[in-house]
């Protein structure tokens, strides 16, 4: 029997604007096993994010979970009140977001900040949650811990506040990890190092782990899973081997070939021609359809499901019964 933690079923967020309605999540469905990581990637505004903070129900005006269940645990998230979700958020589900310095209170120490969290969850005592502070700074291997509690963010570099946020993430050893693009505003260096740590820390502690990033390579040393994501619809789910090797959706097969590689012998980028769709008025049928190189009428006129084509392995398309481009040779 499959142990499944987070059940996301038929998920519906929508911003409700002076323009139209943005149906940003529209659908979407994946499951998180207890102790897997998975990925969630895609472009920039395909929905990833909005899927997150649902999950956390974090979505303020004019956003709304209109639709949907999200089955942590076997409870559904999106029935709980805001005092339970208050009690959930942190000590069940922790979240690391991708830009520290926004994420921490200007106002506190960082040391101060870890240990409210810890006194508010726990209710542990000053002394305690101060020494706590202490040795979950030295667990994200932040140097010299007890000069860095009393340090205000913006006395930080990237790379240390966004180790505080580890730190505060982990601190009360949650059982799901979401990761909102977490080495975004890094350089290369810290990002490779961040990655390795959280990597490190989620699986010390046996939590699950969402990554959500448009870095397919942050997917490949991270994550058991992906799912892909485009114009607010999850588009394929596989294995991160099987996505990489044998890719099905056009989607996925062109992130893939747009990927720098230094095997490239004409040093070029494979572009994803067209832009992403307009999700006040999305395009019929297949979303993907007006930038899909094999896309055909039927592409336009009905929405393909997400369909399981082989164990572990959902492809949202039609292409599953045509002949189609696959990855490049250079891949």
């Amino acid at each position: 029997m499959i142990d499944q933690l987070l059940s996301v079923r038929n998920l519906h967020t929508n911003f409700y604007t002076y323009d139209g309605v943005v149906h940003a999540v529209d659908n979407v469905s994946f499951d998180i096993e207890k102790r897997e990581s998975m990925a969630l990637v895609g472009e920039t505004g395909c929905g990833k994010s909005v899927t997150a903070y649902s999950i956390l129900r974090l979505i303020q005006p004019p956003g709304k979970i209109d639709k949907g269940e999200v089955i942590f645990e076997g409870e559904n998230l999106l029935d709980k009140s805001e005092a339970e979700m208050r009690r959930i958020r942190g000590a069940k589900i922790s979240m690391i977001f991708q830009e520290p310095m926004a994420a921490l209170n200007p106002t506190f120490t960082v040391g101060e900040q870890l240990e409210l969290v810890l006194i508010q969850h726990q209710k542990v005592s000053q002394e305690d949650a101060a020494s706590q502070t202490v040795e979950c700074f030295r667990k994200v291997r932040i140097p010299d811990p007890q000069k860095i509690i009393s340090q205000y963010p913006h006395q930080l570099s990237g790379g240390m506040a966004q180790r505080v946020l580890i730190a505060m993430a982990l601190s009360l050893k949650p059982d799901l990890l979401i990761c909102d693009e977490p080495t975004t505003y890094l350089d290369a260096t810290v990002q490779a190092e961040i990655l390795r740590l959280i990597k490190e820390l989620q699986q010390n502690l046996g939590a699950s782990m969402l990554m959500i990033t448009h870095n397919l390579g942050v997917v490949a040393h991270t994550c058991d899973t992906v799912a892909v994501m485009y114009a607010g619809q999850i588009v394929e789910v596989a294995g991160v081997r099987t996505l990489f090797k044998k890719p099905m959706h056009p989607y996925t097969i062109a992130l893939i070939n747009a990927i720098p590689k230094a095997r490239k012998q004409d040093g070029k980028l494979t572009p994803i021609f067209g832009s992403v769709p307009n999700l006040i008025d999305p395009p019929s049928g297949c979303r993907f359809h007006p930038r899909c190189p094999i896309a055909r009428p039927e592409c336009s006129q009905k929405e393909p499901g997400l369909e399981e084509i082989e164990p572990n392995h959902q492809v949202k398309c039609f292409a599953m019964k045509w002949d189609q481009p696959n990855v490049s040779d250079d891949t």
